[in-house]
């Protein structure tokens, strides 16, 4: 009887100790890759010629890739190709793409996808989120957040929705092991365009929570536009990259947005990747080094990134 306990108790005490170092392991497996340093990212929301990622071949330079996009109502797009894959495949390939220096991000929301408007309760969807990330072998969440009329019409609401969701997705993935990037509108920066403030009231609640911004200066037509050095660096009635740091958002954060190519907008903001790689050469001059963000791949690639950094990122 005593040989009999003492096994016993051996093998519930082993047990236990398995279970513990496999519920170890599997929340490291759940921790997130998050790069160092400027954030070099790309958007794919359209369907790639082979398999679902965009090669690492064609996106070399880039250290974040933004999989668009799961709304409130489940995934989309790149975010339902990515959760479609057989669980084996998505661990193969994010161990293959975190190797390589890429974070896999999921993409929220989009310009489709009006949480606010439509009711939705902002800490019930973060955790619906937030459990998409850990199911589906992700490294965070970016919140493209916008509801454009509802920001400029109704004081408060929309800051108080997106500062509610972004407290309740850190809680589920946390700081230094998840990413969570917004993607806002550069006008959201300007004061007073929106009776509540709009992403500085944002910043203000919940910057700390926020690694950084990936702000599409873009679609803003005619004015300001962010087609040239002035209006993108200095001059948008607040909105410009070093008006944004003059609101008191660190320049680390203040990643810039553009769109790939023409056919990647709806409304303006398209610069030459060359000439756009003169801005940001500036920038990088005064002491600005967030990195670029760009939407989308296939048009958005190596080739494309090589053009934008030129050697600014070198020095």
């Amino acid at each position: 009887m005593t040989n009999l306990r003492f096994l016993s108790a051996f093998l519930s005490c082993s047990t236990l100790v398995s279970c513990i170092l496999a519920s170890s392991a599997n929340l490291q497996r759940r921790d997130g890759f998050i790069p160092s340093g400027p954030k070099f990212v790309v958007y794919s929301a359209s369907a790639v010629d082979e398999g679902v990622l965009p090669p690492l071949y064609e996106i070399q330079g880039f250290n974040v890739l933004n999989l668009a996009f799961l709304q409130c109502d489940g995934p989309y797009g790149q975010a339902k190709r990515w959760a479609d894959l057989p669980i084996d495949q998505r661990q193969q390939l994010k161990a293959q793409y975190n190797a390589a220096g890429v974070s896999l991000v999921v993409a929220a929301f989009g310009a489709n996808d009006l949480p606010t408007t439509n009711g939705l309760d902002p800490t019930t969807i973060a955790g619906t989120m937030a459990q998409f990330v850990l199911d589906n072998n992700l490294d965070g969440v970016d919140v493209d957040y916008e509801e454009l009329e509802l920001m400029r019409s109704q004081a408060g609401v929309g800051e108080t929705w997106v500062s509610t969701f972004t407290q309740a997705l850190r809680a589920r993935l946390p700081q230094g092991q998840f990413i969570i990037s917004h993607a806002p509108v550069a006008p959201w920066f300007e004061p007073y365009l929106c009776p509540g403030g709009c992403y500085l009231t944002v910043h203000q609640n919940v910057g700390d929570l926020i690694d950084w911004y990936n702000i599409q200066f873009y679609n803003q037509s005619p004015d300001p536009g962010y087609e040239n050095c002035d209006t993108l660096l200095y001059n948008a009635g607040g909105s410009s990259v070093f008006e944004i740091l003059g609101h008191g958002v660190d320049q680390s954060k203040i990643v810039i947005g553009k769109p790939a190519s023409t056919q990647d907008m709806t409304n303006g903001g398209y610069m030459d990747p060359a000439a756009l790689g003169t801005c940001v050469a500036q920038a990088v001059g005064q002491g600005w080094n967030a990195g670029v963000m760009t939407y989308q791949f296939p048009h958005a690639d190596t080739a494309w990134l090589s053009a934008v950094k030129g050697s600014s990122f070198n020095q």
